[in-house]
């Protein structure tokens, strides 16, 4: 048997009995100490990749509005009303009209390619062909675009049909090199061979995909190359704080709104496809935030199995100490302070062992936020501030409820029982 630990004269009783237990029983207190550190370790790296995955959803909707709905044109696959079964189907401004009496759409734009998605865009002896999109000004607003000089397009351009156009910064920097970007606004370039002003320069989080668009007026563009009133496809956004039930509701609305309009039968889903953004990014949501739920579960079972090796500790420590607190006792140490002594022990015990995993864990996420490449599934996982605190203080009050009952036990032995070592 190891001999007691001599109390340096700055450290309290109550620390020299705990230390004089783990030089007792080592192997015990080494286990407890680890359960206890684990289960905190598991907790805070669980939560930590749960918020890279969630993380990573939100980077797909970067470029999105999440509170988006999207329509896109198709084939008929039900005859209906007298149209033959194949039938293509293409929007028009009154869809747009249509969609913008209705109280719940908040911002609406169609889109129109032609004569093709990506037209060439040339400058001087610079030319490369570029994703080219005809809009209506809330267009940014769906595409979360951020300009970085000039102005978007606005109802004015469209009223008057302007040749301006609005560029991303890849394509800037293709046609203009390093020249700033408010030294190219005015500057005209040619789009597909017909002279377009350029009026700003955007920045997207969709990165250089989305930098190497270039927006026009849909009415010019349409008057440019012979569109008519068509319109490719149609993306509104619903108010922030509406529910999926909501969003569904006026979904169906929109739906039967062009159904009616185009001769479509109500159930033909093929003719007019419908990509809800809200019901996607919510049923995503709400597959992180029971994942989540999950591992705060396990994760705080973990560390609970780790505060019951506590309170088991505690009780053998009481049991080995019976005598001595019968001594105690007898001296006239009351039973509130038993129990503050031996609740502190385990406290120290627990916490000193818990914040050793939280520590750790917390540099393990740092870790696999260094060494693990952001993808698709996983996305700068990251410990908040908030729960490290949280699971010191949940360590702080279970290691207080370890050592409740044995020290409420020791508490309760009388001075003669705990003398003759038979509690």
């Amino acid at each position: 048997m190891s001999a007691p630990v001599a109390p340096p004269g700055f450290l309290p009783d109550w620390v020299v009995d705990l230390l004089d237990d783990v030089v007792r029983h080592p192997l015990r207190s080494a286990l407890t100490s680890i359960s206890v550190a684990w289960g905190t370790f598991m907790l805070v790296v669980l939560l930590g990749l749960g918020e890279g995955l969630q993380n990573a959803v939100r980077h797909q909707f970067r470029d999105d509005a999440t509170n988006s709905v999207w329509l896109y044109k198709g084939q008929t696959s039900i005859p209906y009303g007298g149209y033959p079964l194949g039938r293509r189907i293409v929007f028009d401004d009154d869809d747009i009209a249509a969609i913008d009496t209705i109280p719940e759409v908040d911002k609406l734009t169609g889109r129109f390619y032609a004569p093709g998605r990506d037209l060439v865009l040339a400058h001087a002896d610079r030319k490369a062909a570029f994703g080219v999109r005809a809009v209506h000004p809330d267009h940014r607003f769906l595409e979360n675009t951020q300009m970085v000089s000039g102005r978007y397009l606005d109802p004015l351009d469209l009223d008057e049909k302007r040749k301006v156009i609005v560029i991303g910064r890849e394509i800037a920097r293709f046609l203009f090199g390093d020249r700033p970007h408010d030294r190219i606004l005015g500057t005209w370039i040619e789009v597909a061979g017909n002279p377009f002003q350029i009026i700003g320069v955007f920045t997207d989080a969709g990165g250089e995909g989305e930098e190497s668009e270039a927006y026009l007026p849909i009415t010019t563009a349409r008057t440019v190359f012979n569109g008519g009133d068509r319109i490719d496809q149609i993306m509104f956004t619903v108010d922030e704080g509406a529910t999926l039930e909501e969003v569904e509701a006026l979904t169906t609305e929109v739906h039967a709104h062009i159904a009616k309009a185009h001769h479509i039968h109500p159930d033909d889903r093929k003719a007019l496809r419908v990509r809800n953004n809200v019901e996607r990014f919510q049923k995503l949501s709400s597959v992180f935030d029971r994942l989540a739920n999950f591992v705060w579960v396990v994760g705080i079972g973990t560390v609970l199995a780790g505060i019951v090796g506590v309170s088991n500790i505690m009780l053998v420590s009481v049991k080995e100490r019976t005598v001595e607190i019968g001594l105690r006792k007898a001296l006239g140490e009351t039973p509130r302070s038993l129990v503050i002594r031996v609740v502190r022990e385990a406290v120290l015990l627990t916490a000193v062992s818990g914040y050793a995993g939280v520590v750790a864990g917390v540099l393990a996420v740092e870790a696999i936020d260094t060494l693990v490449p952001a993808n698709e599934t996983l996305r700068n996982p990251t410990v908040e501030l908030d729960v490290a605190l949280f699971a010191t203080v949940l360590l702080t009050l279970a290691g207080a409820a370890a050592g409740f009952v044995p020290a409420w036990r020791a508490a309760s032995v009388k001075p003669i029982v705990a003398l003759r070592g038979d509690a």
